[in-house]
């Protein structure tokens, strides 16, 4: 039987299915052409073009499409973590830093290699009832490697409490 990560990453590299989550869920990254290029538990690579729709004026990929993909690195390992998880665990980011080093005027591959960190950070928030922050790393390269822009974004994970819902 198939475990609840690799059916995660088996919906994550299905060509459609991913693209119409992204349709209903995240449209604006849908048409920015921000796709996930490779999951696993422990890494996330996410790619975002320089087109018509990610573009700014000044020739390079607007900031705020760099961070789409760069959250979505994040934010897939652990979407992949949390996934049919009991009990269910809420995710939201509190914070995002970034810093740019070069235009962005092709496509960026940002990469986080941080599951391992993520889904202890998810174990402790289960294990000990408290929200648990943490703050991950996604790095984004263009094709020839050079490092564009590198963003931290902070997350806090926190057990779902139904107890008092109406």
């Amino acid at each position: 039987m198939e475990n609840a990560s690799a059916t995660f990453i088996r919906i994550m590299k299905h060509p459609v299915k991913f693209r119409l989550f992204l349709l209903l869920k995240l449209p604006s990254a849908y048409f920015s052409g921000v796709r996930i290029k490779e999951v696993s538990e422990k890494k996330c690579e996410v790619t975002v073009p320089y087109k018509w729709f990610s573009k700014n004026p000044f020739r390079s990929t607007y900031f705020a499409c760099l961070s789409m993909a760069a959250e979505m690195s994040t934010g897939a390992l652990s979407l992949l973590h949390l996934y049919k998880r009991i009990p269910a665990v809420s995710m939201l980011v509190i914070r995002v830093e970034s810093d740019y080093y070069k235009k962005a005027t092709g496509k960026t591959i940002f990469l986080c290699e941080e599951g391992d960190q993520i889904r202890q950070a998810i174990e402790l928030a289960v294990v000990s009832g408290e929200a648990q922050v943490l703050k991950v790393r996604s790095i984004g390269r263009n094709e020839a490697g050079e490092k564009i822009a590198e963003f931290f974004i902070t997350w806090s994970f926190k057990v779902k409490n139904y107890i008092n819902k109406k």
